[in-house]
C-alpha cells in the first residue's frame, strides 16, 4: 500500500454523519473538480475524494491508465493503476478520518473503466459503485465474489462509443 497521498485530489469532509464516503472518478480529459457538483447531487452531505488520474494523454488529457487506442487498453498499466488507485482509498481514509469500508465508486467513462477494474481484481475496496458509460476493462483470472456490492451502470441512447442495441 502506498503511504502518502500520491494523486493529486481533491476533499470535501462530511457534512452529514453516517454517510459513505464517494469516490469521484473523472472520465478522459477531466479532473479532481470535474464530479464534484454530481457527488454533491447524488449523496447531499456525503465526504467526496476526487483523485486526478496520474495519466497524461496527449499533453493536458488526464486519464487513470494508459490505452494504445481508443477502446483498446494497456492491459499491464491497467492491472498497476487499478491497485495503486485501490491502495489510495485506504491511505485517504487515514488521511482524512473516513471509514474506508464505506466508500462509494462514482466514475464515468475512464473513471468508471478504473472503478469496475477495481470491483474485478480488488472487489473489498467499495460498497458500492455507479458506473456511467464503462466498458469492460479486463477479464480477472477468476471472478470475483460481489455478494453484497451494489453496482448501478448507466449509459445514454447517444453513447458514440457504447451503440445501443436498439438503435438501427
Amino acid at each position: 500500500m502506498t503511504t502518502q497521498l500520491d494523486f493529486i485530489h481533491r476533499f470535501e469532509p462530511a457534512q452529514q454523519h453516517g454517510l459513505p464516503t464517494l469516490l469521484l472518478l473523472h472520465g478522459t480529459g477531466g479532473d479532481e473538480h470535474d464530479l464534484i457538483d454530481l457527488g454533491k447531487l447524488l449523496l447531499p452531505g456525503a465526504a467526496l475524494l476526487s483523485p486526478r488520474g496520474k495519466i497524461d494523454e496527449g499533453g493536458g488529457v488526464n486519464r487513470f491508465f494508459r490505452r494504445l487506442a481508443p477502446g483498446k487498453f494497456d492491459m499491464e498499466d491497467l492491472r498497476y493503476r487499478t491497485h495503486e488507485l485501490a491502495d489510495f482509498v485506504p491511505t485517504a481514509a487515514e488521511a482524512y478520518a473516513f471509514d474506508p469500508a464505506q466508500v462509494v465508486a462514482v466514475g464515468y467513462s475512464n473513471g468508471a473503466n478504473i472503478a469496475a477494474s477495481i470491483l474485478l481484481l480488488r472487489p473489498q475496496t467499495f460498497k458500492m459503485a455507479v458506473l456511467f458509460h464503462p466498458m469492460v476493462p479486463l477479464a480477472p483470472d477468476e471472478l470475483p465474489d460481489l455478494n453484497g456490492v451494489q453496482v448501478f451502470i448507466g449509459a445514454g441512447r447517444r453513447d458514440r462509443d457504447r451503440p445501443s442495441p436498439h438503435r438501427s
